[in-house]
């Protein structure tokens, strides 16, 4: 059975028992501040678990794209070295949502296991909750009962807190758990030790490929746990775990999931898998690492130096490294298997073969990019091992070498032990843990539970028709972010937009009774509409009217539906390869990342502004509806990709012929609201991604007001010519000459003074030493002075040479070669030591020629003394 019917038979399966088959939500997570990536199916369903929002179904079933690298749930180091564990897998999953509960999803867990699937009822175990003491938590007896139905009371295991509790993350929906493992070894090997003694013991033979949560609680940020409103089913069986167990593999590596990219590795490499466990593993690493890339890539999370953005490149990078390291292919590599990828994926998750071409592009530049750090780390490797004795690395340089050059301790230590070197790996963790400290301090969110004042679903957006609304409070709490206390309010029904889809949120005002609380953002967190507030009123309970700052949220919406037309306009000019990558939209401006690979030129950029203000002088009406989901595709709407769209859509359009987008967001009701469009920046974010900056209204006015004043003023300086733009470049060139004259004279000049100097030397130990202030012009010619001046005097000499020059202190000192190799003088330390402190300055330069600048030009005669009380 191919992967892809092993799959299929799982969503047929839960359709036939009135499961709603739902799509994959995206991997990366935009909404919760709890989480980077979806880590687990129940993720997309966090709020109907929680009573936030009433379910749209009883019973849903999907296979759910999941990333595992970060915070609770990490299993990157695992990843590659067994043959069970992986960052993106797919979760199969099915879900009641008040409905059933542990009996029918035990029924059909055993249904499908095995006569569906027909897996060996011998082969397999299941574990129950043993209960807590701790935590008054009782053993789950109900579940165990159910189980005896089916399966040998010997082969039902009971299991730990740790096991068989299932917990999200540190706070939220929780629960016990009864998993269902196999036991995939040899008959031999069965006879000899029972499978039961190797459960949950990691056993790369004896896996656990099923687990089927009860949700019944919510983890309290104080650690109680208090029963959720119903009772739900959780499920996750991991697909690769399954596809092994049912092909008879002995690896999850070894299934039609990972093989198509290990032959496609194979050939890249002209390396056979199979061979030896330490090319093995490089080609499992980069099987699963490059699915976790491109999957996320596809989803919208570029490579970057921080958050969900550093995950992904620490991932590529690890690929990087195992293939430059054990498969001795030191150029790009991954990008060649994002085709493969993409055409393997095709049915399932379309929208990596959609972007093939734009992931493959970011793939390339972030391996090369990395390619050339590791070719400058393996560098400073052997420049540190070389000039060691000890036979030892430091903590501290191999953190810097993980810092720098985004070497991982084991690639360290791996180099380090083929030159014979040990690394302080308790130094590292040292410096790690500091990193990890200063981070977490950082952009720490320390989050309260909730205080309800009202048990009811949580409140509508309102405001698209209106900026004000009497409400409720729902509940609140305290938040800290980076050392500052804030409160989160819920409201029934709210005009306040939260921040999404490049949209920031609403400000404005609270009005409690004879008390006005001032709302700084509105954000989402899941499905809930948070506000938040620096204070809360002295009576929370009763009506609030709520009030957004209109002419704020105008200027928005103004640019909101200025980059609507700016995405037609932009596929319109440069083609219809351009997708958006990100967006801000806010009152002052808007800024939009775009898939492109090359600089858009000032031409192009000026026929798309052209085309917008086109638009806006046609004064369109902004068409808004809510259709659902497939009849705005249809209608050819643009969606983005790596977002969560429902059954119904929002559906903007600006002129059918024009644009048509799926859009949450606030905009105004006829383009020529907008009044004008204007272009004030184009940049490159990523490999593959521009950014264009630019603004509307009155904000545009301004700025094309304040760009006409200064080209005034340029005009007036030059004397107003017809053509301001020549006379400035005559202008530039006269300049450029006069510069080239200005520095023939100088060095004329300083070599000139260099023959007047050496008759000021005087013998100091037996070593000529010139100390001289020198009425300089610049910089430069202080230096020139000091190198002409070099071919004057009779080797050993120092010279340190001072000037004020414009009010700023300039120092260069020159040491004659003899001095540096014998007697072990040196330029650039004599300036860090006897020079930068006393002219509050600072400077560098070789063993030979080192130079200074500061602030303190009173010091210059003590600096001469100081140098030559060296000698």
């Amino acid at each position: 059975m191919t992967a892809a019917e092993i799959r299929q038979q799982f969503l047929d399966f839960f359709a036939s028992k009135g499961h709603q088959i739902v799509p994959s939500a995206p991997i990366v997570v935009k909404n919760d501040p709890t989480l980077l990536f979806t880590n687990a199916g129940m993720n997309q369903f966090k709020d109907l678990f929680l009573g936030n929002k009433p379910a749209p179904y009883k019973r849903a079933a999907d296979t759910q794209k999941c990333l595992r690298v970060s915070g609770k749930h990490n299993d990157l180091e695992e990843v590659g070295i067994d043959t069970y564990h992986h960052t993106m897998f797919e979760m199969l999953g099915n879900w009641s949502f008040g409905d059933y509960f542990k009996k029918e999803a035990i029924q059909w867990s055993w249904e499908l296991l095995t006569e569906v699937y027909k897996l060996p009822k011998d082969r397999l175990y299941v574990t129950v909750f043993e209960g807590d003491k701790k935590e008054n938590l009782e053993p789950d007896t109900e579940a165990k009962d159910y189980w005896k139905q089916y399966i040998q009371e010997d082969r039902i295991l009971m299991g730990n807190k740790k096991d068989n509790f299932w917990e999200m993350g540190d706070t939220g929906p929780c629960g016990p758990c009864t998993e269902i493992h196999v036991d995939c070894r040899t008959d031999e090997e069965r006879a000899k030790v029972p499978g039961k003694d190797l459960v949950n013991n990691d056993h790369p033979q004896v896996i656990e490929i099923w687990n089927n949560v009860f949700m019944q609680f919510n983890r309290m940020k104080d650690k109680s746990l208090e029963p959720l409103p119903a009772k739900h089913v959780d499920t996750g069986m991991g697909f690769e775990r399954l596809a092994r167990v049912i092909q008879g593999k002995q690896s999850n590596y070894d299934t039609d999931v990972f093989m198509p990219l290990i032959h496609a590795t194979e050939k890249l490499c002209g390396k056979q898998y199979g061979q030896t466990e330490k090319t093995d593993i490089a080609f499992r690493v980069i099987a699963d690492h490059i699915r976790a890339i491109c999957f996320t890539i596809a989803d919208g999370q570029l490579p970057s130096n921080n958050g969900a953005g550093y995950v992904i490149r620490r991932i590529l990078r690890r690929a990087v490294r195992y293939y430059f390291s054990f498969l001795d292919v030191k150029k790009p590599l991954l990008h060649e298997l994002v085709p493969v990828l993409a055409a393997q994926f095709s049915k399932v998750f379309p929208e990596l073969e959609q972007q093939t071409d734009f992931v493959k592009k970011v793939v390339f530049e972030e391996e090369n990019s990395f390619l050339r750090t590791l070719d400058s780390g393996l560098r400073r490797l052997d420049v540190i091992t070389a000039g060691e004795k000890s036979k030892t690395i430091e903590g501290p340089v191999a953190f810097e070498l993980y810092d720098t050059f985004g070497f991982p301790l084991d690639l360290t230590m791996l180099i380090a032990s083929e030159k014979g070197f040990k690394v302080d790996e308790e130094g590292f963790t040292a410096e790690m843990k500091k990193q990890k400290d200063r981070s977490r301090a950082a952009t720490e969110l320390d989050m309260g539970d909730w205080t309800l004042l009202q048990d009811q679903p949580s409140g509508v957006f309102i405001g698209y028709n209106q900026l004000s609304a009497e409400a409720k409070v729902l509940k609140y709490r305290k938040i800290k972010a980076k050392g500052k206390e804030q409160y989160q309010l819920v409201l029934d029904q709210t005009p306040f937009y939260a921040e999404s889809g490049g949209q920031v949120g609403d400000t404005g005002v609270f009005r409690f009774s004879g008390e006005t609380i001032p709302v700084t953002d509105t954000k989402k967190e899941n499905d809930l509409i948070v506000h938040f507030v620096d204070s809360l009123p002295a009576k929370i309970e009763g009506t609030v009217l709520a009030e957004v700052d209109a002419a704020k949220r105008l200027d928005t919406a103004r640019h909101h539906s200025a980059t609507h037309l700016l995405h037609a306009a932009l596929r319109q000019v440069l083609g219809t390869h351009v997708a958006q990558k990100g967006s801000l939209v806010n009152a002052d401006y808007l800024r939009f990342d775009f898939s492109h690979f090359a600089k858009v030129t000032d031409e192009e950029l000026a026929q798309i502004e052209t085309i917008v203000n086109e638009k806006i002088r046609e004064n369109i009406p902004v068409v808004i509806k809510e259709l659902p989901r497939e009849e705005a595709l249809k209608l050819g709407a643009m969606a983005l990709f790596g977002e969560k769209y429902g059954d119904t859509v929002r559906v903007v359009t600006i002129d059918p012929a024009y644009s048509i987008e799926l859009c949450g967001g606030t905009h105004v009701g006829y383009t020529g609201e907008l009044g004008l469009f204007k272009f004030i920046a184009e940049s490159a974010v990523a490999a593959g991604v521009r950014r264009v900056e630019a603004l509307t209204g009155a904000k545009a006015e301004a700025y094309v007001n304040e760009q006409l004043a200064q080209l005034k003023e340029i005009k007036a300086l030059v004397k107003n010519p017809k053509e301001p733009a020549k006379a400035l470049e005559t202008i530039m060139a006269d300049k450029v000459a006069l510069e080239k004259q200005l520095a023939a004279l100088e060095v004329k000049q300083a070599v000139q003074l260099a023959a007047t100097l050496p008759q000021q030397a005087v013998a100091v130990n037996g070593v000529q030493f010139l100390g001289a202030l020198l009425d300089a012009a610049s910089a430069d010619m202080l230096r020139q002075v000091a190198t002409s001046v070099k071919d004057l005097l009779t080797a050993p000499f120092v010279v340190v040479l001072a000037s004020n020059i414009a009010g700023k202190a300039q120092v260069s000192v020159l040491l004659s070669d003899d001095l540096v190799k014998s007697k072990g003088l040196n330029a650039q330390k004599i300036i860090k030591e006897q020079v930068a402190g006393l002219i509050k300055g600072g400077g560098g330069g070789q063993p030979t020629q080192a130079n200074a600048g500061g602030q303190d030009v009173s010091q210059l005669q003590q600096v001469i003394e100081n140098v030559k009380g060296i000698l």
